[in-house]
Order: structure tokens, then sequence, then C-alpha cells
């Protein structure tokens, strides 16, 4: 913000030290400051401004908009003003407040370049484009710079592309901007390549591609040059638009002889095959004189054969067999690390019958050697490793290690890690930020080690499988495939706690706080850390806030150095990652999780659900648009394709996320209704309340409580397919859990309960026994389902059993629901408490005026008050029970445990107690966080006496 240009202004040297604090986050002394100079110069606007930016800053919100609309009102002209509540109002995520100061000083100084460039910049942050092309128009008018000019035609293509009847795009917006560059194209004005790339631009959307062929091959395309081969590239766009082959392929062949290791036949064929095949021999023949060998003219010939076998053409004999080109291309690339993603996309081509011949005849051709008949064959320099590495993935592609028997498998994870020991003497010098040249052997053991935990439930292979890992991190500390693979690991055994250090380190950037974010907010809340939930929410919502401003800062960039083409494509972006399902779920999980941590403990419940502006009515999650961005193949994967992830499991994993979400987000909004239902209700028989808001409130909560029925019932047949996803594929929601422990039931019921209370605070004491003995029924039944869901929460967390270590990850989660359902139960219980104390001391005064001992109770109350009894005993038991488990995770001795697997080396015992010790570690803080919470419960429900 100091660094604006030199005013000779006597007021730039006032507000200079206010700047400077603001500047350096000293908020406060720029407020004092603000002051002082405001006592003497009352009419410093601009000082009024960065005051409010310094109580904006402090969290003083409403103070500080207060302060800068008394400024705007007055209509601000002077730079230093209108800069500083720009400022601002982006901080106050406002921009549409922006545009309207700059429409107030365009009218009182409508000459202005400056102001009327800004007035177009602040509808772009908004995306007004009828009123950008206005504006740009009108900057023209004043000051005839071609950039102004085209800035206008750039916001009719946006009218275009944002107009929701395409048949109006086409008829109306893009025929006009084509007008209107044409118009300069006669005149001869056109100056620059962006407004070039413009005219294509609309051509191609008007989809006239002759006409684009044209202007790309004329005068006006000498002016394409930023880029490497634009001009080419787009004429061959526009070739295949145009269906002319024999162009396209000429084309392509001139660019491919000027740039041998290109995309070979990258387009369509349609020459002979006897002419591709000699064009592809003959790249062959003169690359094998070149000193730099060459991929693509190999690939190409495999390529071409899978096109042809896709096309079902029977010439593929004339390109040569497949498992001998490909053999050929191991010998002459097999040292390459890429050799294998090479030869993956090809492997199809082989008859199954032919797998282990074809891994066989390449181990023969790698140089491998050994000390002793008995001992393994290990490489003698990188080159033999890469080569053997290579034949090892392409073995567990193949299927060959899964056809193995579980002797076979562990003898394989054996000889893997012996090669992975054997290769770090190749990478000694390596640097911490490089990886081991061996580190594919060690995960390609523990991806057989998971093999053996999930398909034959060995539970030591886990164990072996963090070993590894760990061991693996400590040699390559910047081996992100060994983080995430220790992340899904820990996960599943429901240790959070080494997560969180894990994930941080992997250091995820802008877009991958969406695409792998929710490796970490998956499992945060629901394995009991509630303080790393928080953190790692935060986190990711602080991405999606800011990609709002930044995205619009990108696109008034492109617009002022002429990038149009990217212009859409970060409109794009920036409705991708609102319409996030990672962002609906992080929001919609932060505000459940500071209600269970704050709502009626440190603020009551109305409190903190209107800091949230939570309202049952709004429903903010744009369901329709919903976009999975998640990255599910961001975990290296060498399985065959029948046991990888399918396009299958992507769907069905995006229609459980759908499901589960919508549950979560009714059961908020129907949080948020509490509140709206403990005000002063009209007495009984008033049909009319609706007037007052209370009647309509009630049915929106009848009405959000039929959708969350719908709901469950979609996640009940959704569970009920028995969907099993990939190891390393997308994990599971939280879904079974949440109905297999009976969480679900106690939830809906508990919404059910505060329909029926709200009936009979209408109906009044009097006439409702059937409504009272409905309330009693709920109320013992609420306490038999809590006290089910608490005994699906007993159980050893960790044990030592025949020498192994079992874990039962399950209970933590069943505890973590049963602390949210306690939750719930309590805030439904103050709705319930806040409507039957005032019927209560009514009843007392009536009982005094009368003077009779024996005014019957009703039953109602009694009721309540068994239930809130039961409530505060099953509560302490819970507690007790936690106390009980801190107890023995505090009390198990790991170290002494004598692992089955005598066999391990020095090395890995470390290792092992290392992981057992964490595992351990993180279990004791997830009870004890969920203790402490339970405690504060505890001390609510004891406040529950009518």
């Amino acid at each position: 913000m100091a660094a604006r240009g030199h005013v000779q202004d006597p007021n730039d040297r006032r507000l200079r030290p206010i700047y400077d604090y603001l500047d350096n986050g000293n908020n406060k002394m720029a407020i004092q400051q603000a002051d002082k100079l405001l006592k003497k110069h009352k009419d410093l606007h601009c000082a009024k401004v960065l005051k409010a930016i310094g109580l904006q800053r402090t969290g003083k919100q409403d103070e500080a908009y207060a302060l800068a609309q008394e400024v705007a009102a007055l209509e601000p002209t002077d730079d230093n003003s209108l800069q500083a509540l720009t400022i601002l109002y982006r901080e106050m995520h406002r921009p549409e407040l922006v545009t309207k100061l700059y429409e107030a000083a365009v009218k009182k100084v409508p000459n202005s370049e400056e102001y009327h460039s800004h007035l177009f910049m602040a509808y772009a942050r908004v995306g007004e484009y009828k009123k950008m092309q206005q504006a740009g128009m009108a900057l023209y008018k004043i000051v005839p710079k071609n950039p102004y000019y085209f800035w206008s035609v750039m916001s009719l293509i946006m009218q275009s592309i944002s107009a929701q009847d395409e048949n109006l795009s086409k008829t109306m917006f893009l025929p006009l901007a084509e007008r209107m560059v044409e118009k300069m194209v006669k005149e001869d004005k056109i100056e620059a390549e962006a407004e070039v790339e413009l005219y294509y631009m609309i051509l191609e959307r008007l989809e006239k591609y002759q006409e684009a062929l044209d202007v790309v091959r004329g005068k006006l395309g000498e002016k394409l040059t930023s880029e490497l081969q634009s001009r080419e590239n787009k004429c061959m766009a526009m070739y295949k638009k145009l269906c002319r082959w024999p162009e396209c392929n000429a084309l392509s062949r001139r660019l491919l002889l000027k740039k041998a290791e290109g995309k070979i036949l990258a387009g369509e064929v349609h020459y002979s095959i006897e002419q591709a095949v000699k064009f592809i021999e003959e790249r062959i023949t003169e690359e094998s004189k070149s000193a730099r060998p060459l991929r693509g003219p190999y690939l190409a010939k495999l390529e071409l054969i899978r096109r042809l076998r896709c096309r079902g053409c029977n010439d593929e004999y004339k390109l040569g067999d497949p498992e001998e080109l490909m053999f050929q291309y191991f010998k002459k690339f097999g040292d390459k690390p890429c050799c294998f993603t090479d030869l993956k996309v090809f492997v199809d081509l082989l008859p199954s019958s032919q797998y282990t011949k074809f891994i066989s005849q390449l181990l023969e051709v790698i140089p491998l050697s050994a000390a002793a008949e008995s001992e393994v064959a290990l490489p003698a320099d990188i080159k033999a490793l890469q080569q053997h590495l290579c034949v090892v993935q392409l073995t567990r592609l193949l299927g060959i290690y899964h056809a193995m028997d579980k002797k076979e498998k562990l003898t394989a994870v054996r000889e893997l890690m012996l090669r992975y020991r054997h290769g770090l003497e190749f990478g000694k010098t390596c640097l911490k930020t490089e990886l081991q040249f061996s580190d594919y052997y060690c995960l390609l053991a523990v991806h057989l080690l998971l093999d053996l935990w999930l398909e034959e439930g060995e539970e030591t292979a886990v164990w072996q499988c963090l070993t590894f890992l760990e061991e693996g991190l400590s040699h390559s500390p910047s081996n992100a495939q060994f983080k995430l693979l220790l992340i899904r690991i820990y996960c599943r055994l429901g240790a959070f706690e080494p997560v969180a250090e894990l994930y941080s380190s992997l250091d995820a950037k802008h877009i991958q706080h969406d695409t792998i974010g929710y490796l970490l907010t998956r499992y945060a809340e629901s394995l009991g850390h509630y303080a790393a939930a928080s953190q790692s929410c935060n986190f990711a919502l602080r991405f999606f806030h800011s990609n709002q401003k930044d995205t619009s800062e990108y696109i008034i960039q492109a617009y002022k150095y002429g990038a149009f083409e990217k212009i859409p494509e970060f409109i794009a972006f920036r409705n991708r990652l609102n319409s996030s399902l990672h962002f609906a779920q992080v929001r919609t999980e932060r505000m459940l999780l500071d209600l269970l941590l704050e709502a009626n403990i440190s603020t009551s419940l109305e409190e903190s659900i209107k800091s949230m502006s939570l309202s049952p009515e709004e429903d903010d999650i744009p369901w329709k648009d919903l976009r999975d961005n998640r990255d599910l193949t961001v975990l290296f994967n060498w399985d065959p394709k029948d046991r990888d992830i399918s396009e299958e499991h992507r769907k069905l994993s995006l229609e459980e996320e759908t499901v589960w979400l919508r549950i979560r987000s009714l059961t908020l909004r129907l949080v948020s209704g509490l509140p709206t239902l403990s005000h002063a209700i009209q007495p009984k028989n008033s049909e009319k309340t609706a007037e007052n808001g209370v009647s309509s409130k009630i049915d929106t909560i009848r009405s959000l409580l039929q959708q969350l029925e719908a709901a469950v019932d979609s996640g009940k047949k959704f569970l009920e397919q028995k969907i099993q996803y990939p190891v390393l594929g997308p994990p599971p929601t939280r879904m079974a859990g949440f109905f297999s422990n009976g969480s679900c039931q106690c939830q809906t019921s508990l919404f059910y309960l505060v329909s029926d209370i709200y009936e009979l605070d209408t109906n009044g004491l009097e006439d409702s026994a059937e409504i009272q003995e409905r309330i009693g029924n709920s109320f013992k039944s609420l306490i038999e389902r809590l006290t089910d869901l608490f005994n699906k929460c007993k159980g050893d967390l960790i044990e030592v059993r025949d020498g192994t270590l079992k874990t039962q990850p399950n209970l933590l989660e069943n505890l973590v629901f049963f602390v949210e359902t306690i939750s719930i139960t309590l805030w439904v219980s103050s709705y319930c408490d806040s409507v039957l104390r005032p019927f209560k001391s009514n009843l007392q005064k009536k009982k005094k005026k009368k003077k009779e001992s024996s005014v019957a109770m009703p039953p109602v109350f009694t009721h309540f008050l068994d239930y809130v009894t039961e409530l505060q005993t099953l509560t302490s038991n819970v507690i007790d029970h936690i106390k009980g488990l801190e107890i023995i995770l505090t009390a198990l001795k790991l170290e002494e445990l004598s692992l089955k697997d005598t066999l391990l080396l020095q090395e890995e015992k470390k290792f092992t107690k290392t992981v057992q010790g964490k595992v351990q570690s993180s279990y004791h803080h997830s009870v004890q966080e969920i203790g402490e919470l339970l405690k504060k419960r505890l001390d609510t429900i004891k406040k529950l006496k009518i």
C-alpha cells in the first residue's frame, strides 16, 4: 500500500505515518495516528478510511463499515481516498461497493482516463459484463486507444459465454463483437497480437472456421509470434474442424520433421497403413543415426497398432509383433524412469498367456550379479537398477504378484526390501530434497503387504507397512508418495496425530488444498482430534475464500496485458472452485464442529448460530453444480485395470459423498432452527402466527425433517450395494458408521421430539395428555438408543492378542458420534427446558393463589426430570469408560511386545517401535479430547433443572 504514485500534496506527508503503521501490521497505532490527524483536519477523508482499514483488521467490522460509508456518501474524488476505500472494500469482500464509488467519481470527473479504467476493472471484479462493455466504449471515446476498444469487444464475448440462451449468444453478442473487430480491420487499426487472437476466438466461437483459417494464414496472422508454432497449431485446429485431412497430414508431417521428438501421428490417420508404416520406419532409421535417441518413433508403432486394433483393422501385422516391439523398446530405454509409464499404456496388446514369458524375457537382458548362487542377484549400477525396477513395476501391473499365495508374497516383500536397501548405496550423495533411486522397491513391498492386510486380514502386515514407509521416509524425507501412503494407513488405523505433521510436510500449495485436502479433513474430526480438525478446515477455507479475490485480480491482469483467451479460463476456474464438493463439505463440517465445541459451553447456541449467519431456510450448497475436484490418483498405483480405480468408482464415491453431505447439511440447518423456536409463542389455536414468523419456523423444521428422512433413505439404499473401493481409491464416508451405531436414529428422533414439544407449547398443558405421553415415550426410547450407542463404544482401542497388535478404530468413530449425538440431545433438551420452565412457574403461581397444597403436576415434568437424571448418569458412565481407556493406553507397554516376526532386522525394530508409539499416542490424544468435551457437556446437563 505504501508504494503509491508520488503526489505533491501536504496531505500525503500527513498520511505517510498511518500508511507505514498499516503496512507493518501495527493497526492499533494506525487508528491512534488517524484519530490525532482527524482532530486537526476533520475533512481529511482519507484518514477516516485508513482508520476504517485499521478497525477492519482488528476485527471491528461494523465500525469500519460505518466509517467507510460516511466517506463514500460524500462521493470523494481524491485519489488517496478512492484507493484506500478500494483496499478496504476488497478486505471486506464487498467488491460491488467499489463500482458505486467509481460510478460517482466518473460522474464528477467525466474526462478522467484513470477513473474510467478503475470503473471498468471494478465491473470486471463483479462480472458485470454489459456495464464493462459500456465502460470500455466510454473510455475509448475519451482516449481512443486500441486496448480500451478491445476491452469492450471482450466484454461482449463474456456476455455471450455467460448468456443462458445459446441462440442469443450466437445471433447477437458474437456477431456484434465480430462487426466491431471487422471495423478495425477495415480501417487498418489492428496493432497487437492480442487483437488478432480475439478476432480468431470470435470466429471460432461462431463456427466460421474458414474465415478463422484465412485470418491466421493472412497478413494478420503474421502478428501471432509470442507462442512457438502458434500459427501452425491454429491452422491445424481449423483443418481438423473443416475435415481437410490432406492439409492436416501435410502440416503434421512438416512440423514433425522440424521437431523430431513430437507426437507422431497425433491426429487421425488418413493415409494408407503402408504409408504410415513407411513414414515411421524412416523416422526410426534417421533416429538411429542421431546421438540422442528419441522415444517418439518407437512408441508411434505401438500406438498405431493400438489404434488399428480399436478400429478392428487386420493390418497390424505389417508393423510387427507388439511383444517384440515392447521388448526392443525396453532394451533401448529400460534404464530411463519413464520406460514403465511409456509401456504401461500398451500392455493390453499382450495376450495374458504371454505375461510370465514376457517378464522372463525382460529379466534376461538385465545385468544382475549374485555373490553366491543362493543369494539374490543385484544390479551393479543405477542403469541396471532402473531396468530391474521397470520390470518389477510391470510384474505388478500384469497381475503376477496378485496371483501369488501368502508365502510367496512374503518372500517377494523380503526380496523387494533387500533390493531397496541395496539401492540406497547408489544414493549416498543425494540431497535431502532428492528421492532415492530405489524408493519404488519399498513402495511395491508396501503394496504387497496392503494386499495381505486387507484381503487376508493379516494384522502384522499393516504394522510392517508402516515400519517400511517410516524407514523409507528417513532415507528420502521429500518422498510425497511415502507421506501420502502413511497418511492413508494411519487414518485407516484411526491414528490422526502423525497425519497432521505428515500433511503439513507435504507443503500443499494453492489448488492442492482442494485436490488432496480430503485426505486430512475426512478423518480429523471423526477420529476425535477436534483442535487439529479446526485447523485443517481453516487451512482449506482460507484457500477457497482467497480464491474469489485472487481470481478477480488474475482477470484484471489478463485485461491489462491483453491475454483475452485466458479470461474465460479464469472464470471457469473460479466457478469450479466455488462449486467444489470439498468446499461445501469443509464449510458444513466446520460449522458443525464449532457448534460442537462452543454452543452452550462458551457461548449460547443462539449466539453461535448468529455469529455464523446460519439460517434454517437458506441452503447455500450448489447441489446441481457440485464438482468433485479430488485427485483420486494422487497415490502411485501399479494395480492391473480390474483392481484399479475405475470411472464407476469415481461416480459411486461422488454419489456417496453427496448423500452424506446432504445429511450433514440438513442436520446443521435443523440445529440452526432450534433458537428460532424459543422466542415468544402465541397462545394456542393462534394459527395466524405465521405473520410473526414462528409458525413458519416450525414448518421449516418439519420440512427439513422430511428432507433428512429422504436423505437417510438414499444413504441406506446406497449402502445396500456394499461397494468396496480399491485399497488406494477414495476413502468411504462416515455414513456406514452413522447408520450402524444408531446415531442416525437418535438424531432423527431428537428432531421429531422438537416438533412434539412445539405442539405442547402451542396447545398448553390442559388439553395435551396425548402429546405429553408421546413426549414421555420419546424420552425413554432416546435414553435406550443412547445407551445402545454407548455399548457400541465399549472395548479396547488397542490390545495385544497372540503376540500381535490389534486395533479397533471404529470404537473411536463411535465415541465421536456419541459426543455429537449427546450435544444435539442437549440443544434439544435446552429447548424443552425453555418451553417447560414458564409452564412450571405459571403452575406454581396458581398454586400460591389457590393456596392448595396438591395442584396436580402434569406428567411431562416428571418425564423430563427422569430423562435429565438418566442422561446425566449415562454421560458420567461414558466419561468413566473414557478414563478407563486412558489408563489402559498409558499402561500399555508396547516395547515389551515380542512381535511374532523374529526375522525383523534391528533397523526395522526401531521403526516398528516408533510406529506403534505414534498410534498409541494418537489414541491417547483422541480419548483425552473426547473426554474433555464430554465433561463440558456434563456440566451443561447439570444446569437442566426446571
